[in-house]
């Protein structure tokens, strides 16, 4: 192991021996200087993750969630300096961690609030001429043939628990004590203008949408989803991301793509 390995293992886990060699300017032991650095690269860590995951964190409260994030930290370094990056693997860790069992639905909920982020911080794609899908969208004849490319900060998240009510709780737009956990939800996460949205869909509305974000025709992607929710109104999901501009290309079978 180089040197530059040995001292970022021993950064990030306390059973480990200060690395040999290290020296400080005026002469103090380098262990203590070590264990105070160490603390302080693990607290911006886990206060890096409470500003990723704060639904998480006010969910099962500061310090459950800081012990928690401590873990992760260490079970988990980052791999990029990139602090923006650091979480993606937390979710999975909360599905895993024991003592979050009696919460079943928080891993869920740090799915959502990781889509967030990455919604927050993808590439931006230009949207689509709104008049001209427009006019696609009112013609019968084509309409099935019509094929979406879906901005890259557009997510789906399908979950068996209540995600995007929690998460509106702890916006202060519902109230939690009126949410049941256990009641199934899809959220739709997408980035309009500055800001990232959340929209609940139903069951066909989610389905037909991860369609069109596999790139299947809409005339496909609206009779699969239709098949199995046969309720299913296109209309509404179709509005929400037009709406968004989540639509960046669109194309008619046959055709080339159009801005």
């Amino acid at each position: 192991m180089s040197q530059q390995a040995e001292f970022a293992a021993a950064l990030l886990d306390p059973t480990r021996p200060c690395p040999g060699g290290l020296k400080t300017w005026n002469g103090s032991d380098p262990a203590a200087r070590l264990a105070v650095y160490r603390n302080n690269v693990v607290v911006s860590l886990v206060d890096a993750l409470g500003d990723t995951f704060p639904v998480v964190q006010a969910l099962v409260g500061e310090e459950f969630f800081r012990a928690m994030a401590r873990l992760h930290v260490r079970a988990a370094p980052p791999r990029t300096r990139i602090l923006a990056h650091y979480g993606a693997d937390f979710p999975a860790f909360v599905a895993d961690f024991a003592p979050a069992a009696g919460l079943p639905y928080l891993a869920d909920v740090a799915r959502l609030e990781w889509l967030r982020v990455r919604a927050c911080h993808a590439a931006d794609a230009p949207v689509a001429d709104s008049a001209a899908l427009a006019a696609l969208l009112g013609d019968p004849e084509r309409l099935s043939g019509l094929r979406l490319v879906l901005q890259p900060a557009l997510a789906l998240l399908r979950s068996p628990f209540a995600v995007v009510s929690l998460w509106a709780a702890h916006q202060g737009a519902l109230d939690i004590a009126q949410i049941d956990p256990g009641r199934a939800e899809n959220a739709l996460v997408l980035r309009h203008g500055l800001e990232v949205e959340v929209i609940g869909l139903m069951p066909g509305e989610v389905l037909f949408v991860a369609r069109l974000q596999e790139g299947v025709s809409l005339g496909q992607a609206a009779g699969e989803a239709a098949s199995r929710h046969p309720d299913l109104d296109i209309a509404a999901p179709l509005a929400q991301l037009l709406r968004a501009g989540a639509i960046s290309q669109f194309s008619l079978d046959h055709g080339g793509p159009c801005a």
